[in-house]
């Protein structure tokens, strides 16, 4: 030891350093409460009479408890076996406990299924919110609960069907054994629906289906083929598209036969995928498995196409949580962390960069919740007709902005947000997945130009809701002048689909933000969206927007009272008519 090691006193040495101006986790919070714009429209879209419990389920995915149990679920990733340790022949998939317990808390909780048991206003605004808190602690294992709940609309068409797998698809229980469904009292339900040669383009499936009997809905075939992409393999059964001798018909395939033995579908390998790392994404052979036909033979598309239609609206949903969650870890560092003098958040660069990413959640989230109380309402014709566009343009537009969503708000992390130990990197990863799973922003464009050619009622139905705020700002009246004329020559209309469904997302989300009611929320956006500050970076909002107040409405430590209107009433019993979405 040399003379300057002696003068230091013993108990320096292992102090070399001490933990300051790190900000306090985000967790131990009430996900709902902390969220104005959240509360703000399930008030605003019927479903008040749920304030209680999505209270009580935002204090839950807010908890420490469950928000490790989304690392760990992507810490410890799904794992494929295709034999035992005897060689039989298993195709199981092990999951991590954390993976079992987020599953088991939705289930219980009614993700999959409360709308269709207890429809009425605000059922599905109510499923909404439960889906949107359920995703910010893990967005891989949301699949198969929404392909559970999508499912039923597609199923219902064959009725001898339904009968046997409805009562066990709505149960509000989770039994991940890997045993027939005959010893199940709950299940869930997976897709699979595209091949290699195909993606999108399901007409080049090859996949064939073979009668066993009768060639009628709800008989029996085998089907023989491959799917590309089969999520969470572990559901009890799958919807698949495979020819028969009048075309691509729709099949509901099990895991086992009724008789006890498996059903030879042949997990392949599992993904390797860059996010969704809790969701097992599978490659599988069909070697004779056994299938009941759904709808019509020929008309498997139709039959599976309303399927589709819930998911991607959870994939809106989803995209809006995930812009929620690292919005609110952005502006939660920024509280906690000092820089050069000042409190990030109160240095006004970062309040612009803050104030922009909240614009962004609360404009996802309102035509999220739009969309929400549309399904709620499948007896309006304005509503049914406002789903049939605003499902592939939400899907398109909320979906697709989130990734750089994502990449701002990790940038105010600075190095800790590309880190595993924070939940930014996951949620950076996650991104990309909604806008391209259910339909890439190609394919959404694609069927927004088939609607306008097939119901084009739709899109007047688009401008009836968007007439409702005419003259409340000159901004946006002029942006939805601008929307309507590209409809007037459609010689170009593919090549130009994507710039039309930017502007119908914009105006739309515009005209929702300014019936919310907030002016410097509504008129932050316009000017920043729809002004001359439009097709440019996160934190160029101009001079004048309120970012304090912005900023204020997206802090998760901050609980602000929501004004409530009166509340509608609850959902009625079961047996009322359920929510569509045609």
């Amino acid at each position: 030891m040399n003379d300057a090691d002696a003068s230091l006193p013993p108990e320096v040495i292992p102090e070399t350093h001490e933990v300051f101006n790190q900000p306090e986790a985000l967790e131990e919070y009430n996900a709902y409460e902390t969220d104005t714009a959240l509360r703000e429209g399930v008030a605003r879209h019927g479903a008040g009479w749920a304030e209680k419990e999505l209270s009580a389920y935002g204090e839950r995915t807010g908890s420490a408890e469950v928000i490790e149990w989304g690392f760990l679920a992507n810490e410890y990733a799904p794992r494929f076996f295709s034999h035992d340790r005897q060689g039989y022949r298993v195709d199981f998939v092990k999951y991590h406990e954390a993976y079992h317990r987020l599953m088991k808390m939705a289930l219980e909780e009614g993700f999959h299924s409360s709308p269709w048991i207890r429809p009425g206003p605000g059922a599905n605004v109510a499923r909404a919110t439960k889906c949107y808190l359920q995703y910010q602690v893990d967005p891989g294992h949301t699949c198969p609960l929404t392909m559970t709940f999508a499912a039923v609309p597609s199923i219902k068409r064959t009725p001898s069907v339904a009968a046997k797998w409805l009562p066990k698809i709505m149960a509000r229980q989770y039994d991940p054994r890997n045993v027939p469904h005959t010893d199940k009292q709950a299940v869930t339900i997976g897709m699979g629906m595209t091949e290699k040669q195909g993606g999108s383009d399901v007409q080049a499936n090859t996949t064939r289906a073979y009668p066993s009997g009768r060639e009628e809905p709800g008989d029996a075939y085998e089907l023989v083929g491959h799917k590309w992409f089969t999520s969470a393999p572990m559901c009890d059964a799958f919807l698949v598209l495979a020819r028969t001798r009048n075309g691509l018909s729709c099949f509901l395939v099990p895991r086992w036969r009724e008789d006890g033995t498996r059903n030879p579908i042949q997990i392949q390998r599992l993904k390797n995928k860059m996010g969704n790392v809790s969701n097992a994404s599978s490659e599988i052979e069909l070697r004779g498995a056994l299938g009941w036909m759904i709808g019509e033979e020929g008309r498997g598309v139709r039959a599976i196409i309303e399927m589709v239609a819930l998911t991607r609206f959870d994939c809106m949903t989803g995209s809006s949580a995930g812009q929620r969650q690292v919005t609110a870890q952005a502006i939660n560092h920024a509280m906690g962390r000092t820089a050069f003098g000042r409190t990030l958040v109160d240095q006004p660069l970062m309040q612009n960069v803050l104030a922009d990413l909240q614009l962004e959640t609360e404009g996802s989230l309102a035509l999220t919740l739009r969309m929400a109380e549309a399904l709620d309402n499948p007896e309006k014709e304005h509503d049914r007709l406002l789903l049939r566009l605003g499902l592939p343009t939400g899907k398109y537009w909320i979906c697709k902005r989130t990734p750089f969503h994502a990449y701002e708000a990790m940038e105010c992390l600075g190095g800790n947000g590309v880190t595993e130990d924070f939940v930014m990197a996951r949620f950076y990863r996650e991104a990309p997945v909604n806008a391209i799973w259910e339909g890439s922003g190609n394919v959404q464009a694609l069927d927004m130009l088939r609607v306008l050619k097939k119901t084009p009622a739709a899109l007047e139905a688009w401008f009836a809701e968007l007439e409702r705020t005419r003259g409340a700002d000159d901004l946006l009246d002029k942006a939805v002048v601008k929307c309507k004329a590209e409809f007037g020559d459609m010689g170009d209309a593919e090549y130009r689909a994507r710039r039309v469904m930017d502007q119908l997302a914009l105006t739309m989300q515009a005209h929702l933000l300014v019936q919310a009611g907030n002016s410097k929320v509504a008129e932050g956006f316009i000017v920043s969206r729809l002004g001359d500050h439009g097709d440019r970076n996160y934190g160029t909002l101009p001079v004048g927007t309120d970012v304090k107040a912005i900023i204020e409405r997206g802090n998760p430590s901050v609980y602000s009272p929501v004004p409530k209107p009166p509340p509608p009433s609850a959902p009625g019993p079961m047996g009322s008519k359920a929510a569509a979405c045609s």
